[in-house]
């Protein structure tokens, strides 16, 4: 393996996000679609990606997904460290481009990870949430191994189409993904 990727698969590539990402990420998040579940698409300033978040996506846990054949920036990846110290519990989040769905790189990254989570970093427990009704992301989650726990409901300050169903919690862990 490449030292420079975290994680390679047949398809894809997970390096280290760095701040030269920064027109690609103000790209994949003023995508209306793709942050349909997400502020219901809503703009986000060029500003607020460079100083609110790419900070974060430049912390641990977060990874640039590159096609391998082409080198192609597809999105991001992330196994998102919990309030426990370490890679104990880490929850698992991906954001891809729009002309990387539907072609399996979001089921394929997602199931990198947790086995990279699992034999790798020392995690116990790999968890996701999303909207009730984000159905692809949903199926994402169930591929990659993680089952589904819990339907729950939150104050957020706008509401989202859908919103009204809930959040639902999904998680895998050591024990489960060995069995």
């Amino acid at each position: 393996m490449d030292t420079r990727y975290f994680l390679e698969t047949s398809r894809l590539r997970l390096r280290s996000l760095t701040e030269d990402d920064l027109d690609r990420v103000v790209a994949l998040d003023n995508d209306p679609g793709v942050r349909r579940f997400i502020d219901a698409g809503r703009p986000v300033s060029r500003d607020t990606v460079r100083t609110e978040t790419l900070p974060r996506l430049l912390g641990w846990g977060f990874w640039a997904a590159e096609e391998s054949g082409t080198g192609s920036w597809l999105g991001w990846f992330c196994l998102e460290p919990g309030s426990e110290p370490g890679w104990r519990t880490v929850e698992l989040g991906y954001r891809l481009r729009r002309a990387a769905w539907g072609r399996g790189y979001a089921t394929e990254g997602a199931r990198a990870l947790v086995r990279s989570a699992f034999t790798d970093l020392g995690t116990e427990r790999v968890t996701a949430q999303t909207m009730t009704v984000n159905t692809a992301s949903r199926r994402v989650l169930e591929k990659a191994g993680l089952t589904y726990v819990r339907t729950f409901f939150e104050e957020w300050p706008e509401t989202i189409e859908g919103s009204e169903q809930g959040d639902v919690a999904y998680e895998l862990t050591r024990e489960a993904w060995k069995g």
